[in-house]
């Protein structure tokens, strides 16, 4: 799995998966971008995270930049990238990490918590993934993850915000693994599990990020994250991650009932349990 060479940005890696996914990358060879906002789980605070996952990697013998910048920012996403443009001239591996929790029922969330949960998880994706585009679809070389989770995929009580842009990332990346295809450039989905500071905000959760319980280790999750990096990644699947564990999520269709071009309301409600059992579904041979 050789991602030697290879310059990698990761969002969100002062702390948990990121962190993680930063470090297995720098001891693979890759020089990586260390992008954090703040030292806190809301992005505030002293700053310093990245800096200091900064240092750890030199510490073993890797390279490694510090960035600060808001994926959620227009202005911010472009100078993440930019910070590898100008340090090593290029960017070959995205791993779109970074994100927020706001976690309510929807009769209790605010606009604004729905807001900002999409802007930080599904736009800030976008953002930074749009501003390294370009440059792998050109020299047709390109790694890019996206970090969606099963609380979009099968859902989860409370995290409507949550859930809907982490299910709207396996849209972008469905999308994006064809029009990559022809130039090399192989988008994937990561859905984690693992004790994190996101996870230990969570209402009612025993996480403990400073001391994860060695099943629920962010480092678990990373070596999907190393070979959705690699030479060898496949395109346009999501990957499970968790204690060890490991599995593909995939959209599945059964077989259409055909009830021809004259169908109406009265044809459909006695085929329904048809149209509903998904038995021998299978994915969509339609869209490959």
């Amino acid at each position: 799995m050789s991602v030697d060479g290879k310059i990698a940005v990761v969002t969100g890696a002062g702390g948990g998966l990121g962190k993680q996914h930063a470090l297995l990358l720098a001891e693979h060879g890759a020089k990586v971008v260390v992008n954090d906002l703040g030292g806190n789980l809301d992005g505030s605070g002293s700053g310093d995270a990245a800096d200091m996952v900064v240092e750890e990697i030199r510490s073993l013998g890797g390279e490694a930049i510090a960035n600060k910048n808001s994926v959620s920012d227009r202005d911010g996403a472009k100078n993440i990238i930019g910070a590898a443009v100008n340090e090593w001239g290029t960017v070959d591996i995205v791993v779109n990490n970074a994100g927020i929790l706001r976690d309510k029922s929807f009769k209790n969330m605010t606009l604004d918590e729905w807001d900002i949960v999409v802007d930080v998880h599904l736009n800030g994706t976008a953002y930074v993934s749009w501003y390294a585009w370009p440059i792998m679809y050109e020299k047709n070389y390109g790694r890019i993850v996206f970090t969606s989770s099963g609380s979009g995929i099968f859902g989860s009580f409370g995290q409507s915000n949550y859930g809907a842009a982490k299910m709207g990332m396996v849209g972008l990346m469905n999308n994006l693994s064809r029009e990559g295809a022809s130039h090399n450039v192989r988008t994937n989905c990561l859905s984690p599990g693992a004790s994190t500071r996101m996870t230990a905000s969570v209402p009612g959760s025993k996480a403990d990020p400073d001391n994860p319980a060695p099943e629920s280790h962010p480092k678990l999750v990373s070596p999907a994250v190393l070979y959705m990096c690699g030479e060898d990644a496949p395109n346009g699947r999501i990957i499970q991650a968790m204690g060890g564990r490991f599995s593909t999520n995939v959209v599945v269709a059964n077989d259409p009932v055909d009830l021809g071009v004259d169908a109406t309301y009265e044809d459909l409600e006695p085929r329904i349990e048809e149209v509903l059992d998904i038995t021998d579904a299978k994915p969509n041979p339609q869209f490959g």
